[in-house]
């Protein structure tokens, strides 16, 4: 019967490896997450990951966008010169030493003047276009420090996720300490085994009750860092379940890349824009000009006042080209930095599949790790359903039957905490896509 019973456990252990394996090779996680998972309706509502952000980080990356978009504006029309209204009024006083005569001098003086560029040898087409792709660069830059983020926040759910299950999984491991302290105290009493191994079992019994202490610590840590992020109630939310993503859409949607290749357009721009600050302009000049004098003084012993006022307009056309010793360097300069930004490209996408290649092999690793656990949970299993059969007939004790049904239960929390484990790395590759796709539900 026992024979028949192992081998029964061997070929099941054996048809479980192939499946997962196939899994594995497949692309889909070999565990779900039961109640903690996002059920399938709540699955095809939840298109991003931004709502395990807190509404006052999300309103603050709202004001960054918006923020960006106006400064790109401003750089937009940065060509366009302000219209420069200008007044003055001076009065003065000349005859002050004279106590025969009295009076005062006022000028005043108004103007609206233009001195707008025209032609820039393509610099405001290239300034334009420079300010396109700022724009570009700077919301590439907020979606990255916001998916970085959203990564803490949804990480640290996760490790919550975890941390319950490891908690649930001590217990089980202090109730097996405990029932074998309790058969240590008896085989001692009864004179079985001496004092040392029962000072053991205490031993053992402690360390993995101050285990519990630790992880209860880390649980509340865990929990108040992740409400510095966001409004959900750690205990209640659901952790997403994140497909397996293919290299070629890591790397295509990479917000890393995107970044890396907006900064390259910026510089390319930038190192055009260069030039034409060297290059003839033509300005357009215009102006109307409004004076108005009044003065008094003095002509054969009388107060004499005059008053002019007069308006006049002028307009034409200025070019000017600056000689700058410093002009072949300054565009060597940005030159090199374009071709810089350009290698910063290559080295990224290098960077970036050496990732997703670590990540890649890190989840066949978890996998071996469920396929283990999956294994020892049949295991003891069979040795459980011997056992009961055994304590049942009275050659085994209670003791013993507890201890392998933790034991099972044990295993199946592994399996869902190496779950956890692989949707951690695939959070790693979800932080740097943009865009997000809708998640699945096995």
């Amino acid at each position: 019967m026992k024979k028949l019973s192992l081998a029964f456990s061997i070929v099941c252990v054996t048809l479980l490896s192939a499946a997962d394996h196939n899994l594995t090779q497949e692309g889909n996680s070999s565990v779900i997450f039961d109640a903690q998972q996002m059920s399938e309706q709540e699955q095809r509502q939840a298109t991003t990951l931004d709502g395990y952000l807190s509404t006052l980080k999300r309103q603050q990356f709202g004001y960054e966008y918006e923020k960006a978009d106006q400064e790109s504006s401003k750089l937009r029309d940065s060509w366009i010169r302000p219209v420069m209204l200008q007044y003055s009024i001076n009065r003065s006083n000349p005859y002050n030493d004279n106590p025969l005569y009295t009076g005062e001098s006022e000028n005043q003086n108004a103007a609206i003047a233009l001195d707008q560029p025209i032609f820039q040898s393509g610099g405001i087409i290239y300034g334009i276009k420079f300010a396109s792709a700022s724009r570009e660069y700077s919301n590439y830059s907020i979606d990255q420090q916001k998916r970085i983020m959203i990564k803490q926040a949804v990480d640290l759910l996760m490790q919550i996720k975890q941390s319950e299950l490891t908690l649930e999984k001590q217990h089980l491991q202090i109730s097996n300490s405990e029932i074998n302290l309790e058969q240590k105290r008896e085989q001692y009493l009864n004179g079985q085994l001496d004092s040392g191994f029962l000072n053991n079992a205490i031993i053992e019994l402690n360390v993995v009750k101050q285990a519990l202490f630790d992880l209860e610590s880390r649980d509340a840590q865990l929990i108040a860092q992740f409400k510095k992020l966001s409004d959900l109630d750690p205990k209640e939310a659901k952790i997403p379940f994140l497909a397996i993503l293919d290299e070629e859409r890591f790397l295509n949607d990479n917000i890393d890349i995107k970044l890396a290749e907006s900064k390259s357009e910026k510089d390319r721009l930038y190192k055009n824009t260069t030039i034409v600050k060297y290059l003839p302009s033509v300005n357009l000049q215009a102006s109307y000009n409004w004076q108005k004098q009044h003065s008094s003084f003095p002509a054969g012993g009388s107060l004499i006042s005059n008053s002019v006022e007069t308006d006049f307009y002028r307009y034409g056309i200025a070019a000017s080209m600056p000689l700058d010793i410093n002009a072949y360097n300054d565009f060597e300069a940005s030159k090199v930095e374009y071709l810089k930004s350009l290698v910063i490209i290559d080295d990224k996408k290098r960077e970036l599949k050496l990732l997703y290649d670590q990540v890649m092999q890190n989840l066949v690793n978890f996998d071996k790790k469920i396929t283990l656990a999956q294994e020892n949970k049949l295991l003891y299993d069979s040795l459980l359903s011997e056992t009961t059969d055994l304590f049942k007939a009275g050659y085994k004790t209670q003791y013993d039957v507890d201890t392998l049904s933790n034991s099972v239960v044990i295993e199946e929390i592994n399996k869902k905490i190496y779950a956890i484990d692989k949707q951690l790395e695939l959070l790693t590759l979800y932080e740097k896509i943009t865009n997000e796709a809708p998640q699945e539900n096995e």
